[in-house]
């Protein structure tokens, strides 16, 4: 390339160097060669209007155009967009062709791309131009943004109603032609399924080639191929993958038959780098690292991934890694993009142009059923609020944190630690056995009635931190292993099974994790949520929270939690570290390359990111790691840096932004190549050096380099022992269970001339004994139609953090519903399980029935308390009711008759009035 071109002509190779890639034989239109590819790009070709920057022909037939601008030119492409409009509806020099459809404006850096055969044409810009083959599907059936409009009315049949509305204002969108769309919806409100429903859509009334579903951990991804797998449309009976091909990306291959591709963010990303994939670093969050790039990490055009290969693009949990170092991932591709995130924050927003067509929050699920609400129990304790401190000549243990390995030693000088230390860099097992035996002794209060521990999901610091818990729970509640488990990727037995033990069977009743369900996964039966970590982003916080919002119908949660009685009504956010107090970020801030954790330092290097405070930190946290190892250790870093010593490796990150290395070796190259100009020579040389430093990473020792770290140890403090300041309900929690109880009471109270049980029970108590099964199931339909979140299970457990209750929450709904209609017309002066207040009326009835003379059998006994039980359930006795079970089976009417005689009615009345008093 000659020094003294114009912008012009350098932007003009820059086009022709992207042509080149894209398939296309850039030539003069005084040496055409028609056989040289399918696709030829011909300069300067004349047309009616002048001369055209480039004419496209596919198989000698001209398909677009291509107006070139120079670089500085790229702020206003959009004005020269009439003239090369102009020049695509002009006749070209010896064709009478018709106006040619596809048009592009570019700088060779910026290129724009129209579509003329769109129903309403718009340029939107393109990462590269798209290939000869590509046109050609094109020109054989109506563009796309066409096919959309062909998208009929959904069928709701099998949809919830928030599903219904994002898929129906989705698709309006598509007809819109804007570019990309948010879908919020709340976790467990059915988002893959929505998802599933409108691609299938897609690939069906519109004619979609492919889409890409991108997740950003492998676990995500093998659940939703597992959705696909079982998803059934409700206009066919077959089912999604026996209509469609779905392919899992395992490898660098993407099927040319395949009409849905799922596939982690980063294995994308490494395929269009041409790189392959270390397969750990999709078990991992991107958005979890603490380190994120100044620029986003360079991608280039890939000729096996041309930028057309997919129409659209679900990103789900598009809230964390479609930022910084990955978003030119999606800026590669020309597709439609459909974010699915249930936390969204504002540069969810702006990313996605603030195009939001479905709001479903949390808070619309719970009243709408979908999801349950929680409620916040606080567990707090000395050591956790304010640390503590151990005097210096004390002998305490120290512990090396990889292998745990123990030695005793007297402290120099006094050691502080506050609770951010704690768990980290001290382990103090008083604080951790505080809080689990506050949590076990407190449990009566917070699921009372139960037999069992409700499955629990603790949070934990770290892997040591979550062994450490795992040790105290087993001893605390006094079980055994397969009482407790953890559930991380490092985990020992397969994360998998043990999942999908805590998912499905009794055991565990606590899984332990630090970061691998804190999202995406879906664990209906749990209840309890132990927080002992905290979290400083909204977002992960909320997503945290996520796991215990599942629904779960009674019979269902009776085969993992037998002595439930009821169904999944809510969850309890145990708080034994203040996280639901804390200040909460919207994002996760860029930090401080000293603060920036040696595990995300390598990782950014290993990605590629050019920032010189990342290699020059991650020299000095490897210089400083190499005066701690052992001569073996210092071996097998060799062995797995293919020979590299660390000394070398730390050499190599420094030079690569040492000025004077740069320098030298740029001399080198102008020594072999005197052409090239001086800035390209150093651009040239600070690349190799860059690379020469990140080649020595790699998944394998990046690994070994963290674990060596983590042979670093923790102070254990067994001199102080912890206190529990308290454990109770959140203020919170007992605010909103007050807010509900008065909700629940106004909504009972406007209805009460609507419904006849709430007419007898607030307007005619004298009748109470003539309300009835159907009254009372009346009551309850209306509830489950209009207000599900007034669940009567769910009020019952509102009543309990306000007030002593007398009895445990009834197991059926209906008479849970009658003792709170009881308790807010104040016949109750507490709310009493019903069950108690009939056998407390009968007992009265019969005391009194047998004051004088009169003294009944066994068998009237007998049969009187069968009366009592089934009123119990019921509410209520008719004479026909005596033909049925259970009565029948001991003789019915006939048996009673036999038994009481003419006194048989009156003793009916009698019971349905005192059982109701």
């Amino acid at each position: 390339m000659s020094d003294n071109q114009t912008p012009e002509q350098k932007a003009r190779n820059e086009i022709d160097k992207k042509l080149n890639n894209a398939g296309w034989i850039v030539q003069k239109k005084s040496k055409i060669e028609w056989s040289a590819s399918r696709g030829i790009a011909v300069k300067e070709y004349l047309t009616d209007v002048g001369p055209a920057d480039y004419v496209l022909f596919v198989d000698k037939r001209p398909v677009g155009i291509i107006e070139a601008k120079r670089d500085e030119e790229g702020h206003r492409l959009t004005v020269v967009e009439e003239q090369s409009s102009e020049y695509a509806s002009s006749k070209l020099r010896y064709l009478n062709n018709d106006p040619l459809p596809f048009v592009y404006e570019s700088t060779g850096e910026i290129t724009r791309f129209t579509d003329f055969r769109d129903p309403k044409p718009r340029s939107r810009p393109v990462f590269s131009f798209f290939s000869p083959e590509t046109f050609d599907e094109y020109l054989k059936k109506k563009p796309l943004r066409e096919r959309l409009l062909d998208i009929p009315e959904l069928l709701t049949d099998g949809l919830r109603d928030c599903q219904v509305t994002a898929i129906s204002k989705l698709e309006k969108s598509f007809k819109d032609n804007r570019p990309r769309a948010l879908v919020q919806m709340a976790t467990g409100s059915g988002k893959t399924y929505t998802a599933i429903t409108f691609i299938y859509r897609l690939l069906k009334f519109a004619d979609a080639k492919k889409v890409l579903f991108l997740v950003d951990t492998k676990n995500l991804g093998e659940q939703a191929e597992q959705e696909f797998m079982a998803y059934v449309p409700n206009d066919d009976n077959r089912k999604f993958t026996e209509l469609y091909n779905v392919q899992r990306l395992r490898s660098s291959y993407i099927s040319s038959d395949s009409q849905v591709c799922i596939s982690t963010i980063q294995r994308i990303y490494s395929i269009l780098k041409g790189e392959e994939l270390d397969e750990k670093i999709e078990e991992e969050n991107p958005a979890e690292r603490r380190w994120q790039p100044k620029e986003p990490l360079p991608v280039v055009y890939n000729e096996k991934v041309p930028v057309e290969e997919f129409d659209f693009i679900v990103i789900d949990e598009c809230h964390r890694s479609i930022y910084n170092l990955w978003q030119q991932v999606l800026d590669y591709f020309d597709a439609f993009l459909i974010g699915l995130t249930a936390t969204p924050d504002k540069r969810t927003f702006a990313f996605f142009n603030e195009n939001v067509v479905s709001e479903y929050s949390h808070e619309d699920a719970v009243a709408d059923g979908v999801n349950v609400g929680y409620d916040v129990y606080t567990i707090e304790t000395e050591i956790s609020k304010n640390g503590a401190k151990i005097a210096a000549k004390e002998f305490v243990d120290k512990r090396e944190k990889l292998t745990r390995k123990k030695r005793w030693e007297q402290l120099d000088e006094e050691f502080n630690y506050d609770a951010r230390k704690l768990d980290r860099d001290v382990v103090n097992p008083s604080q951790i056995r505080h809080v689990i035996r506050t949590f076990k002794e407190k449990l009566p209060e917070i699921f009372p009635g139960r037999n069992e521990v409700p499955k629990t999901l603790i949070f934990a610091k770290s892997d040591s931190h979550a062994d450490d818990i795992i040790n105290v729970v087993r001893e605390e509640f006094a079980e055994g292993n397969a009482f407790c488990k953890k559930v991380t990727y490092k985990a020992e037995e397969d994360p998998k099974s043990i999942l999908s033990a805590f998912r499905n069977e009794y055991d565990p009743r606590i899984a332990v994790t630090v970061d691998m369900i804190a999202t995406g996964t879906d664990v209906k039966p749990l209840e309890c949520l132990l927080f002992m970590r905290d979290v400083k982003s909204r977002n992960y916080f909320e997503q945290m929270k996520g796991r215990g919002t599942r629904t779960l119908g009674y019979d269902d949660l009776k085969k993992v939690t037998p002595s439930a009685v009821s169904d999944k009504t809510h969850f309890v956010v145990v708080d034994a570290v203040g996280v639901t107090k804390t200040m909460k970020t919207d994002s996760r801030p860029l930090e401080r390359k000293k603060s920036t954790s040696l595990k995300d330092l390598l990782a950014a290097v290993t990605f590629g990111a050019q920032d010189e405070d990342l290699y020059v930190s991650l020299a000095n946290r490897l210089a400083r790691l190499d005066r701690q190892l052992s001569g073996d250790e210092r071996a097998t870093f060799a062995e797995k840096s293919n020979g590299k010593t660390i000394n070398q490796t730390v050499r190599d990150l420094l030079y690569a932004y040492n000025p004077d290395i740069i320098e030298l070796h740029a001399s080198e190259i102008k020594q072999l190549q005197p052409e090239i100009q001086d800035a390209e020579a150093k651009k040239r040389a600070h690349e190799t050096l860059i690379d020469l430093a990140r080649s020595t990473f790699s998944g394998e020792l990046n690994e070994y380099v963290e674990n060596v770290r983590r042979v670093h140890e923790q102070i254990i403090d067994t001199v102080n022992t912890d206190t529990v300041h308290r454990a109770e309900w959140d203020k919170d929690a007992v605010v909103r269970a007050d807010e509900l109880i008065n909700d629940f009471k106004a909504y009972m109270e406007a209805n009460k001339e609507e419904l006849t049980a709430l007419r007898i029970f607030y307007n005619q108590p004298y009748q109470r004994r003539e309300v009835t099964y159907a009254m009372i199931k009346e009551v309850m339909d209306k509830l489950k139609l209009e207000k599900p979140h007034f669940a009567p299970f769910r009020i019952w457990q509102a009543y309990e953090q306000l007030e002593k209750v007398n009895g445990n929450s009834p197991k059926n709904e209906l008479t849970a519903l009658v003792s709170l209609i009881r308790r807010i017309t104040e016949i109750d002066p507490v709310l009493t399980s019903y069950d108690q207040t009939v056998n407390r009326n009968f007992q009265d009835w019969v005391f009194k029935k047998q004051a004088g003379t009169l003294k009944f059998s066994e068998d009237q006994m007998n049969w009187l308390r069968m009366i009592k039980d089934y009123v119990a359930n019921s509410f209520h006795l008719e004479i026909d009711d005596l033909a049925y079970y259970p009565f029948d089976v001991h003789g019915g009417s006939g048996r009673m008759y036999q038994l009481f005689g003419d006194e048989m009615n009156m003793i009916i009345s009698e019971l349905n009035e005192a059982l109701a008093a």
